[in-house]
């Protein structure tokens, strides 16, 4: 009789013997387990459909590997069987994309071993903090060079047989281990607002019911070939640019960051226009800044790749402005919303649900709700708690701090956050996100920050250089702005950031947010200037 894959011991870690290949349809698997059932042994979806791949089929590359279905099986395998070797050790994973990537963590997530990906975009306090937060006793990189210098007290012993990422082990007691909520498959790091991200803790079933939900929302697509442009590290292109295109048989093609030009110091456009059109995808995930440059370079004359399909888009709010360009140009746009503490995507547009100014219905394993105060509240894939706040874990459903409404036909409609609402000196509730959208719409997507926290109006710093967009264009977009607003939340005075938003510089986070509060501390000088030219005049 043939055995279920991935081999299992009863501790749920993979065990450290090769088992032969089952013949399809011999062995009969159960889909992903409700949250209920976390720590039962089951199969999980993404190993079935690792399995019944076909063999020959491309599974992932990078340019530089290249491997299939059938070899993918077997590597996870010999990759599983090493990692069992620390499994009671929770693992975490800082490398570049590549296949080397994508199989680490492949063998963790079937291997049922916690892990941490941690973004390259961190700075080192960040990196240690998040290795420290989560009780880390082995790193997997490919840059031990790095890691040497990050972990002087760390010891390298060994290479990965599979993904030939190096690995760093140190020894902590069990009372210095925090408690990990039962259950735990990955520990994802909000980039937040502050040096010290929270870990969300979520279960193997929640990260593979959204990437199912994906699968099945894009299935009239037919993807084949998914290429992956944020770092993997990113839940949202972990989950949906990795699990889901495995789930339904599809090729991931993996680039380093570099060979991009997506690398965290600063972004290549051109080296950005070369690998979307020479790997001839079929879908990509995007941020509005991505979007913006591929919509940018199109209107310019860079032919759209006549393979893509779908360019979902996320991690921030998307003018209607600029999808409608997207639409002119033939980029497949389609705005979606989704969180870390409910697994990433929770709604979505698709080609036969689509609703500009809307980030979609929500799909079909979750279920959204508004309270009275418009706060947008998600149940069914909730996180299992933050690292080490257990006394505030998620009775089912978060809150998701998202202000919003549904239309009639039940598609959500987002009005930005419940704490970024500022009130200005004359009393007025206001939330930045509608002024900074009506601005930055008349600007090409370009970043708009406004602000007016006691103050009695309304002031905006804009994210783009003269050479990009001169005075003249501002002013006037400024100005067209306000014809659409009330009073009280029109943009009185404007002035330019000092310096580029980057990943580097702190002024963004790691998937293209802007990080509000860091920006108002660092223009601060800025900020105060408009007011008091305002008074002096």
């Amino acid at each position: 009789m043939a055995r279920a894959w991935p081999p299992r011991a009863t501790n749920g870690a993979a065990i450290t013997r090769p088992i032969p290949a089952s013949t399809p349809g011999t062995c009969a698997m159960p889909t992903v387990s409700p949250a209920s059932s976390i720590g039962a042994t089951v199969i999980s979806a993404l190993a079935r459909a690792i399995r019944d791949a076909d063999p020959s089929a491309t599974a992932l590359s990078d340019g530089r590997a290249r491997i299939h279905y059938g070899t993918l099986r077997s590597s996870l395998d010999v990759e599983m069987a090493w990692l069992h070797r620390t499994a009671g050790a929770r693992h975490a994973v800082l490398a570049d994309n590549s296949v080397a990537w994508a199989l680490a963590d492949l063998a963790l997530h079937l291997g049922e071993v916690p892990s941490v990906p941690l973004p390259e975009s961190f700075t080192g306090p960040q990196h240690l903090h998040a290795l420290d937060d989560a009780g880390v006793e082995v790193l997997l990189t490919d840059d031990p060079d790095r890691a040497r210098r990050l972990l002087p007290g760390w010891e390298c012993d060994g290479t990965a047989p599979a993904s030939g990422l190096t690995r760093f082990r140190r020894r902590l007691a069990p009372d210095a281990r925090p408690v990990l909520p039962p259950g735990t498959r990955k520990v994802t790091y909000t980039s937040g607002s502050t040096s010290t991200p929270k870990g969300a803790c979520l279960s193997g079933p929640a990260l593979e019911r959204v990437a199912s939900s994906l699968v099945a929302a894009t299935r009239d697509l037919s993807i084949e070939r998914h290429l992956c442009l944020l770092p993997l590290a990113t839940l949202l292109e972990n989950v949906a640019g990795l699990y889901a295109p495995l789930l339904q048989g599809a090729t991931c093609i993996i680039p380093s960051c570099r060979d991009t030009g997506m690398s965290y110091a600063g972004l290549d456009v051109a080296r950005l226009l070369g690998a979307v059109g020479g790997h001839a995808p079929n879908s990509l995930i995007l941020v509005p800044e991505l979007l913006q440059v591929l919509v940018a370079a199109a209107e310019r004359g860079w032919t759209v790749p006549h393979s893509l399909r779908f360019a979902a888009v996320g991690g921030a709010r998307v003018s209607p402005a600029l999808l409608a360009r997207a639409d002119a140009v033939g980029v497949p746009a389609y705005e979606g919303y989704g969180l870390s503490e409910c697994a990433s995507v929770v709604c979505l547009n698709t080609p036969g649900a689509r609703r500009a100014g809307t980030v979609g219905r929500p799909l079909p394993h979750v279920r959204v709700r508004l309270d009275g105060s418009g706060q947008v509240h998600v149940a069914g894939n909730a996180m299992l708690g933050y690292l080490g706040d257990a006394e505030r874990a998620p009775a089912g459903e978060i809150a998701t701090g998202d202000l919003g409404a549904f239309d009639a036909d039940g598609y959500l409609q987002l009005h930005g956050r419940a704490g970024n609402r500022f009130i200005t000196s004359l009393g007025r509730n206001v939330s930045p996100e509608w002024i900074e959208a009506e601005v930055s719409q008349r600007l090409g997507g370009r970043p708009v920050l406004a602000f007016g926290e006691a103050r009695p109006y309304v002031i905006a710093l804009v994210g783009a250089a003269p050479a990009d967009v001169d005075d003249a264009t501002v002013a006037r977009a400024v100005e067209d702005a306000n014809a659409v607003l009330p009073s009280y939340a029109q943009v009185r005075r404007w002035a330019r950031a000092p310096r580029p938003y980057t990943y580097v510089d702190g002024t963004l986070t790691a998937n293209g947010r802007l990080r509000r509060a860091t920006i108002h501390a660092r223009c601060d000088a800025t900020i105060n200037q408009l007011y008091d030219e305002a008074i002096a005049s």
